[in-house]
């Protein structure tokens, strides 16, 4: 039995953070019902090239242990179907523009009428506040909530991470969010509406960046893929490609000066305490990166692993793809989709009793399931 089995989750969110919420839901055994419009479905389904039986990759992705049905949320019709539905649903989910779905009668307090004990969560884009009424995207939330100031090389253009990073950890914060909101339910019986808004999700990525500044009043900005607190802790290009090393303690950076055949830095005054290290992280750098740069990343990273010291190379997809503990941990696997035939896919990374949660349903294409008029 998933952890979430009888769980029962009315998704009428699009894109990105709110279906990769209640697909984590769904991975853990939720049932997930999709409300998609029934000519166009979710946008994600057009974000391509590539397309794989019609569906985009990008749908396929964020969409797996779901089912789907097509309603015209601008009919009676329609309408009504919705609110059957969550009439004798757990979860309801959303990410629409605030108030629209109040003005089609959707909202938290129309739907808990019938419904007490209903979780209902909103992602928005800003939360309470002078913003509160703007749209959140993804690009232009990880530039204004700082994430693109401090990503980038020094000197450089600053960068926003390569994923929608904001859209997938404020997904991730939803699924935490209605999962506490189920536990108190479980105590008191009584529903919640949950908010989590893009903006004030991404703020709270910053992290030690974040307060750094907010203790020191400096802001380090664009410092490429070194750490402003820990040194060394970037990456460093071999003969043949980069490799990350990550020192966490005076201990290892011992080892690692061992393993790399420079030892005297690990007696030099300058470099004996992290904080010393920090100061005079331009010298230790140069001297490192002089080091590596003599042989392959393989035999570095052999090396530098044996000696008890973080470290791997920088891959490329195709690498990651044959990452030999990839291909051993049963993460990628082969599903059968009803358009695209078999294709390969990552699974749930979560383990329960030491089994990863399976890939139940393939993502479901457009209407799939719009025979369903209730929860079976």
């Amino acid at each position: 039995m998933l952890p979430l089995e009888g769980l029962r989750v009315l998704d009428l969110s699009r894109v990105l953070a709110g279906p990769y919420a209640t697909m984590a839901l769904a991975d853990l055994g939720a049932d997930v019902i999709k409300i998609e419009h029934p000519e166009r479905g979710d946008d994600t389904r057009h974000w391509g090239p590539p397309f794989a039986g019609g569906e985009s990759a990008y749908f396929l992705a964020v969409n797996r242990n779901k089912r789907s049905i097509g309603v015209d949320l601008k009919s009676e019709e329609g309408l009504e179907r919705i609110k059957r539905l969550a009439a004798d649903a757990d979860v309801v989910i959303e990410n629409w523009k605030r108030g629209a779905l109040e003005g089609m009668g959707l909202g938290y307090e129309a739907l808990k009428k019938a419904n007490p004990d209903l979780i209902y969560c909103s992602i928005t884009g800003f939360g309470p506040g002078p913003d509160e009424d703007r749209p959140g995207y993804d690009f232009l939330v990880q530039a204004r909530a700082g994430i693109m100031g401090i990503t980038g090389q020094p000197g450089g253009e600053p960068t926003k991470v390569g994923v929608a990073a904001a859209d997938i950890f404020c997904g991730l914060m939803a699924a935490n969010a209605i999962l506490a909101a189920l536990h108190r339910r479980s105590a008191t019986g009584e529903g919640a509406r949950v908010e989590v808004p893009l903006f004030e999700s991404t703020l709270s990525w910053l992290a030690n960046r974040g307060q750094e500044y907010l203790i020191s009043g400096n802001d380090t900005g664009l410092i490429g893929n070194a750490h402003p607190s820990i040194v060394p802790y970037q990456t460093f290009h071999t003969a043949d490609k980069p490799i990350v090393v990550a020192v966490g303690n005076d201990a290892q950076f011992g080892r690692l000066c061992e393993a790399v055949g420079l030892p005297h830095l690990a007696g030099d005054d300058r470099y004996t305490t992290n904080p010393d290290r920090v100061a005079n992280r331009e010298g230790l750098a140069a001297a490192l990166q002089e080091r590596l740069s003599e042989r392959p990343a393989d035999e570095w990273v052999e090396e530098i692993r044996g000696a008890g010291v973080p470290c791997g190379p920088v891959n490329a997809l195709p690498d990651v793809f044959e990452d030999e503990h990839l291909l051993g941990s049963g993460i990628l696997q082969d599903v059968e989709h009803p358009a695209a035939g078999m294709i390969k896919m990552l699974a749930s990374p979560v383990l329960v009793d030491g089994e990863r949660l399976p890939v139940r349903r393939p993502p479901p294409t457009l209407g799939q399931h719009d025979g369903l008029e209730g929860w079976r």
